[in-house]
């Protein structure tokens, strides 16, 4: 089970938020902040709507809730993979404001599959159920404390299936036990959804919301994890 620490929850929800600079990844205004309350300092990564680009096939002004959102799913099925997020208002508005981990820059997905290949598989699973359009080499990192982390996840939970990732390693393997048995609580628990799981549905649209509900039944029924079409051989 993913623990929250509360009091790094109560210095991001209660503290003051500085801007330290724009940051250079991505097409929406990301910012690099400090967030301080009282003898209590943390660095965290703040995406404000106002600074969200205008897209073509996701509402516009919804992706700081679906980083929030994806933010959710993980705590809901306990898998420590997303840094802490949550919604307030900032600087320029409301916006994510996740906790900022300290991590090798050098380090990504094609470097960490070598060493740590199960949390991958884990952000995998992940990346299906929210059906993840933007995973990228540089959205999973290696925190100095050891842990694999995956951000960036504004542009997820789209009704439509448009999973976009560099994850194929894991193509045809069986999809590990544990993992689908938290995809099969998480579809117990849609048809009735409480606590965080009806605050992450309420981030959603409701189509958006059925389709999550049927990604978790295309996974139970393949159980194993997708590969990339590659057409056979003549001769």
């Amino acid at each position: 089970m993913t623990v929250v620490d509360t009091d790094i929850l109560r210095l991001l929800q209660r503290g003051e938020i500085n801007i330290e600079g724009l940051t250079r990844a991505g097409s929406n205004y990301t910012f690099a902040v400090t967030v301080s309350h009282n003898d209590q300092q943390c660095m965290g990564i703040y995406k404000p709507r106002k600074g969200e680009a205008p897209l073509w096939d996701f509402p516009t002004g919804t992706l700081y809730k679906r980083e929030y959102a994806a933010y959710l799913l993980a705590l809901i099925l306990g898998w420590d993979i997303i840094p802490l997020t949550i919604i307030r208002d900032g600087p320029h508005g409301v916006g994510s404001l996740q906790l900022f981990i300290d991590h090798d820059p050098h380090e990504n997905y094609y470097t960490i599959k070598e060493k740590q290949p199960e949390p991958l598989k884990v952000i995998c699973v992940f990346d299906l159920l929210a059906n993840n359009a933007d995973r990228k080499p540089g959205h999973c990192l290696l925190g100095e404390d050891g842990k694999v982390y995956s951000i960036d996840h504004g542009l997820t939970f789209s009704a439509d299936m448009k999973v976009r990732t560099v994850i194929w390693d894991f193509g045809d393997e069986p999809i590990p036990d544990e993992l689908l048995e938290g995809v099969e609580w998480l579809q117990g628990q849609l048809l009735d959804p409480k606590g965080r799981l009806k605050e992450m549905l309420q981030l959603l649209a409701p189509d958006e919301a059925s389709a999550l509900a049927q990604r978790c039944t295309w996974l139970l029924n393949n159980r194993t994890y997708p590969g990339l079409y590659r057409p056979r051989r003549r001769g």
